[in-house]
């Protein structure tokens, strides 16, 4: 079985639950990541995860509570965010 990837996907609504970032696409489709791909995500509020906005003409969001972008693209080919490296005390 194939998986045919459209880059240019486009989001026309996205949300956040407890476990997962949700995005229905223009095409009908619904994909999901876990919550876990972003830290920022995870570590925000349920208002901060509210509070998003398409950008790109629907190619991503934007989070500008916790300053987080995530893409069609992310989503659609396992790109997780990566944390930062904690500094040793």
């Amino acid at each position: 079985m194939s998986t045919v990837v459209n880059s240019e996907s486009r989001m026309m609504t996205v949300k956040v639950t407890e476990d997962l970032i949700v995005a229905e696409l223009e095409d009908g489709r619904i994909i999901s990541v876990p919550l876990a791909w972003s830290w920022r995500l995870s570590e925000a509020t349920p208002q901060q995860r509210n509070n998003f906005e398409l950008i790109g003409n629907g190619v991503g969001a934007h989070w500008p509570d916790v300053d987080e972008d995530i893409s069609v693209h992310g989503m659609l080919h396992g790109m997780p965010a990566v944390p930062p490296k904690k500094q040793a005390s």
